[in-house]
């Protein structure tokens, strides 16, 4: 089990050196950008075999242990570790993190992006795969900032390099947002860590904020909190995350939602809510206000985009949900209790599954149609995917459902966690409050269901018309890179005992200070 965790973590990155050198005469096959995209096809799907034993290996009745533990001395005078393991928390986002990457290996394989040459591609998403698992893994603050910074340069070459109109201006403005998020971060990691005399993670969960003083947790909590609710991203820190998904090929949209997200919120449930519990519990009334801003802010800006005549782009609007589903994540956190934490922790792997797979349709109707414009494919003379393309429309529409939260789907048991979760908050938080904040993220989920089903009716429907050339449905590869999503999004929503029951414990030793 330690090797296995530190083979999945170490894996794609040696992954990425041998696909940017020359491959041997043998392998190379007829086509050398074919030969390095199967590479990385086959590096991801093995982290991916070695992700689900880590997971059929997992003792799942102590999920609150921190199991497959590597533990060694790195930098001695700071007392920083080498630190890795795995629970019921972590162990969820690592298994996302590999499906997802390898399905878009898959997907890449058969339909690259227009750009670069593939070894720069493929080497940049290993690398992307083994900053986001190494950033689940690893339980030492040190290597958690290390983790989550090596994720941003792959992403902005990803955008700037294969992405679409205006992809270096989006590409900038995720750099720099991120970078001086993290600045903020790192000095709060310190603050923490040697305020306490330990980076461990562990330790500090443990020890649950005795050693820190009320003003140096406050101090921490909005530090490292702007760092992580930039990458969540949480309004008003969400600007970036728009134009990110607009330009990025389907990959680096794939991968920016479904897994980079989670990062941010990872962090508020790891370190801030077990390390800095008196911080938190100041600054969560504000988070919870952020949230709920955000979740209506989203919304209404995707009914604009999805309003006849303005030009709206079907990327730029499930980027726009983005905003909205993190932000029920964040409410759960910001209940700091079991079932609002329990709720943002189940929330976060439906929307990886859901907008995943919303992102790897909306690619396939670019590619078929050369627009994502709203405007464009609407209407009689539009897309009408019910009538060209059944399978893709009809996947389409049960994506969008499953992303208003339609009970029976992975998106609802996390969104009613949360809204259960404030209902009755931590003890010492407004109740009051929390109750407003529940009213408006349920008038959020009316609010998603009105752009969701706008969207279907817009892009699916509509009176079939014979198209200068066929549109193909649902392709092989497609087929095999999409079943596993939607598979899991009806399995999570049909039995939520598999995560929760995996989560739950977890949580509830890291809220009660590390005690059982």
């Amino acid at each position: 089990m330690q090797f296995l965790l530190a083979f999945v973590v170490v894996a794609p990155l040696l992954g990425a050196v041998a696909a940017l050198l020359p491959a041997p005469p043998g392998l190379k096959g007829r086509n050398p950008d074919q030969a390095v995209l199967r590479h990385g096809m086959t590096v991801t799907g093995a982290v991916l075999a070695a992700t689900l034993v880590l997971a059929a290996g997992f003792d799942h009745d102590h999920p609150s242990k921190m199991q497959a533990t590597t533990d060694i001395s790195w930098i001695p005078a700071l007392d920083v570790r080498i630190h890795l393991g795995t629970d019921g928390i972590s162990l969820p986002l690592l298994v996302l993190t590999a499906l997802l990457t390898f399905l878009c290996a898959l997907h890449s394989y058969f339909k690259p992006p227009a750009g670069p040459s593939p070894k720069a591609l493929v080497a940049l998403v290993l690398v992307l795969e083994s900053g986001t698992l190494a950033t689940f893994a690893v339980l030492d603050l040190v290597l958690f900032f290390l983790a989550f910074e090596m994720v941003l340069i792959p992403m902005y070459f990803l955008i700037a390099r294969w992405g679409g109109d205006r992809r270096q201006q989006a590409a900038w403005k995720f750099i720099l947002y991120t970078l001086l998020g993290s600045v903020l971060m790192l000095l709060g990691l310190l603050l923490i860590g040697l305020k306490s005399g330990t980076f461990d993670m562990v330790a500090l969960a443990t020890d649950n904020g005795r050693e820190l003083t009320t003003s140096v947790q406050v101090i921490a909590v909005l530090a490292i909190g702007i760092g992580l609710a930039v990458k969540t991203p949480m309004w008003p820190l969400h600007s970036w995350l728009p134009d990110a998904h607009t330009a990025a090929p389907t990959v680096g949209s794939v991968l920016l939602a479904g897994v980079l997200l989670k990062m941010g919120t990872y962090g508020f449930v790891r370190i801030l809510l077990p390390a800095a519990p008196d911080g938190m519990q100041t600054f969560a009334p504000y988070l919870a206000a952020f949230a709920v801003v955000g979740i209506v802010y989203g919304s209404l800006a995707c009914l604009a985009l999805a309003r006849p005549g303005a030009k709206g782009d079907l990327k730029r609007l499930i980027a726009y949900s983005s905003v909205g589903h993190m932000g029920f994540v964040l409410l759960g956190i910001a209940t700091m209790t079991p079932t609002g934490v329990n709720g943002a922790l189940f929330a976060n792997i439906a929307h990886g599954l859901i907008t995943g797979l919303l992102f790897f349709l909306v690619g396939a109707v670019k590619d078929r149609y050369g627009t994502a414009d709203l405007d464009t494919l609407s209407g009689a003379t539009g897309a009408a995917l019910y009538g060209h393309a059944p399978r893709l429309g009809g996947l389409l529409a049960f994506a969008a459902v499953a992303s208003l939260g339609l009970p029976g789907l992975a998106g609802f048991w996390g969104e009613m966690l949360t809204l259960f979760g404030a209902f009755d908050p931590a003890e010492g938080l407004s109740r009051p409050a929390f109750l407003t904040f529940m009213a408006i993220g349920g008038l959020g989920t009316l609010l998603t269901a009105a752009y969701m089903l706008i969207v279907v009716r817009r892009v699916c429907m509509g009176e079939r018309r014979e198209q200068p050339q066929p549109v193909p449905d649902i392709q092989r590869h497609e087929f095999a890179a999409w079943t596993p999503l939607a598979a899991l999004t009806v399995l999570a929503g049909l039995w939520p005992a598999v995560l929760l029951g995996l989560t739950d414990p977890a949580v509830q030793q890291l809220l009660a200070g590390g005690k059982s």
